[in-house]
């Protein structure tokens, strides 16, 4: 995953967990869940204007 190993991710993590807090946790990460379902529904509906295009 981007080239990214357990040991990195975990220093990553801590590094948002001091950053934000615990109790702003769960926001970030609804966002961020929210954000990767938009991108993904986002690339499909492209995927499907080129077909139909075509």
């Amino acid at each position: 995953m981007f080239g990214l190993g357990a040991t990195e991710l975990i220093i990553i993590f801590l590094i948002i967990l001091i950053l934000f807090g615990v109790g702003k946790l769960p926001e970030i990460g609804s966002g961020l869940g929210k954000a990767i379902k938009n991108f993904k529904k986002a690339t499909n509906e492209d995927e499907a204007d080129l077909t139909k295009k075509s």
